[in-house]
């Protein structure tokens, strides 16, 4: 771990979950704001199909890994990565 840099400049991979148990999978530099944001209907790709609940994030110390693991998550693959990995919870939001 490199001792210059500090909790601030970490980077978000996260999972929210509406109540039509809509999942979507964004990557951020802040997440309690875009989680915000989110809520407040600030995003166009979710403005239409929330409230949100956030279900599931990672951090990253380096964008390029974040932007990968994005990318991953929101794949076939990595879509039933999320499934399985939540699969507890999942199955109690119906």
């Amino acid at each position: 771990m490199n001792p210059e840099r500090d909790s601030q400049n970490m980077f978000y991979i996260y999972v929210l979950l509406n109540k039509n148990n809509y999942l979507y999978t964004g990557f951020t530099y802040d997440l309690r704001k875009r989680f915000k944001e989110h809520n407040e209907k600030k995003s166009t790709y979710t403005k239409y199909r929330g409230p949100y609940k956030l279900i599931y994030y990672e951090a990253c110390l380096d964008e390029n890994d974040a932007r990968q693991r994005e990318k991953y998550l929101k794949s076939g693959t990595g879509k039933r990565f999320v499934k399985s990995r939540l699969k507890r919870f999942l199955s109690r939001t119906g």
